[in-house]
């Protein structure tokens, strides 16, 4: 029988009704009491580090479970966190780096609305997720609404359904279906583990819109070491922009170029108004990554060097399916 660590942080999966609204309450005793078909197929250990709203989520907090899972990785066979759905596919961006080549399931999960209501969908995902947990195949993941998408391709793409999640620009690697993982997408991995332990939480992300006053750029600039520009389409920058991005350069910071557009990604090579900045700048484009695993990834990048060369070797280097170029 495998022995699963859970790790409960909170969110809608754990809430109860406050006079103030929802908010995280249930211990992960309490959780564990609601699935009880679990103790057929596994050993669940529990820890509660972190009892918040996911809104409140933050940098730190990935820091420190990526350590809780680095300080217990021998021990157990795999690993389930709980957590709120609002910034749950930044944490599984976040742990897909901090936690690379993994051979153990590291998988996180949450719902829409609390386990101990009737019609919840929480009681199903915990299941399939201590299933996959169980599973042989490993890497970091979301289990959610029976799918099971990469940790770095996750995004909340609905407030209020069950489907809360879609893989963008990348199939589901696997589904619980019937009580059984069905495996799409093999997981391979070489060697032991890599751990790392610091991020750069100096990234911002400034949305194009029509009219923006080109001085966003230097607010932004003065705040930050990477600044991921999300530009129209396939990406570009107007002209009334240059210079901003000319002082960007000469400050040494690092611009990723990417797309408002969800899917497909980007492509700076189709318009001369991406082509002429590539090359002028020597911009990174984050091509058909989500915005959570470009954030996460710069964060992750930039806490490992400073070196402008080998800041393009990591953010171009492919992690947990995060990049098809």
């Amino acid at each position: 029988m495998k022995h699963i660590l859970l790790i409960a942080t909170g969110g809608t999966i754990a809430c109860a009704k406050t006079q103030d609204g929802l908010a995280p309450a249930l211990s992960p005793g309490q959780l564990l009491g609601r699935v009880p078909d679990a103790r057929s197929f596994c050993q669940v250990d529990a820890v509660q580090p972190l009892n918040l709203d996911s809104t409140n989520i933050n940098p730190s907090h990935w820091l420190l479970l990526a350590k809780l899972i680095e300080e217990n990785y021998s021990r157990y066979d795999g690993f389930v966190l709980c957590h709120g759905t609002d910034t749950l596919a930044y944490s599984a961006a976040a742990l897909s780096y901090l936690i690379q080549n993994t051979g153990k399931p590291i998988v996180l999960t949450g719902a829409q609305k609390p386990i101990d209501q009737e019609d919840t969908d929480a009681r199903q995902n915990l299941l399939d997720s201590l299933r996959y947990a169980c599973h042989q195949d490993s890497g970091v993941c979301i289990v959610f609404g029976s799918h099971v998408i990469a940790g770095t391709r996750a995004k909340k793409t609905r407030t209020k359904s069950y489907n809360a999640f879609s893989s963008i620009n990348f199939p589901d690697i696997a589904e619980v279906r019937d009580r059984r993982v069905v495996r799409f997408i093999p997981w391979e991995h070489q060697g032991p583990p890599q751990f790392t332990h610091s991020l750069n939480t100096r990234v911002m992300v400034l949305k194009l819109t029509p009219g923006l006053p080109p001085e966003a750029f230097a607010s932004a600039g003065a705040l930050c070491d990477g600044l991921i520009i999300e530009s129209y389409g396939v990406g570009g920058i107007p002209d009334t922009y240059l210079f901003q991005l000319d002082a960007l350069a000469r400050a040494g910071k690092t611009v990723v170029l990417a797309t408002q557009v969800p899917q497909e990604g980007s492509d700076l090579s189709v318009y001369q108004v991406g082509q002429r900045v590539k090359e002028r700048y020597r911009l990174l484009e984050p091509y058909d990554m989500t915005l959570e695993s470009t954030v996460t990834k710069l964060m992750w990048v930039l806490g490992q060097t400073q070196d402008g060369e080998e800041i393009r070797r990591l953010f171009y280097t492919p992690v947990n399916y995060d990049l098809l170029f």
